[in-house]
């Protein structure tokens, strides 16, 4: 059985000579977002030869911020589970519900406040994973996540930014996770000039 957190390496085999940005990003399956995701890790400085080695936990956490800019520590999420923004007597917190989301497989965070928006905010590793801004009073973000990861070579993405749909049909390759305790991520391809070929990604040493 696969543990709690999956052990991946980035190993770099490209022939890249534009010291290209490696980003790793999840879709959220739950809603659509207008094919907008967020680039959860952005490998960068990695040379050839290099490698780059990070856990992915097989849970995330959720947190929320308020129109004030407060952030609310982050929380373990749980299947089937809903969290609230309410406003109790020290300000805005966000709690686990005693409702249950709609579907047994999904995440709900829900503004449940008065007035305000939030932005609900999911997290893997402790670095932001997906977001549903603006979300108004008796409005709520929806998550669910398969465990796959895309994976794709880039110069203009941040770890933490927020990637349109134009980007990410560039970085299409999926990765999948599922009954995996650790594996090599090998990058190839890449090169200058009319020798160059398209950057491609698979898993190697899958244990």
């Amino acid at each position: 059985m696969p543990g709690d957190v999956i052990k991946l390496n980035f190993i770099n085999q490209t022939a890249d000579t534009n010291n290209s940005t490696y980003v790793i990003f999840q879709q959220n399956v739950a809603e659509n977002f207008g094919e907008i995701a967020i680039a959860w890790r952005a490998i960068t400085n990695c040379g050839r030869g290099d490698h780059h080695p990070f856990d992915y936990p097989t849970q995330f956490m959720v947190s929320a911020s308020d129109s004030y800019g407060n952030h609310t520590p982050q929380m373990p999420a749980t299947n089937g589970e809903v969290y609230e923004m309410v406003r109790d007597h020290s300000g805005d917190v966000l709690v686990k519900s005693s409702m249950t989301a709609s579907s047994p497989s999904e995440v709900e965070i829900r503004n449940s406040l008065d007035m305000g928006s939030i932005n609900a905010n999911i997290y893997r590793d402790g670095k932001l994973l997906a977001a549903k801004t603006n979300v108004a009073p008796g409005q709520k973000g929806v998550y669910l996540f398969h465990p796959i990861i895309y994976i794709g070579a880039t110069s203009q993405i941040e770890e933490g930014e927020e990637m349109d749909s134009a980007i990410i049909q560039t970085m299409n390759t999926q990765l999948d996770l599922t009954g995996i305790n650790s594996a090599d991520i090998i990058a190839t391809g890449g090169g200058g000039g009319t020798g160059a070929k398209e950057f491609e990604f698979h898993l190697d040493n899958i244990r």
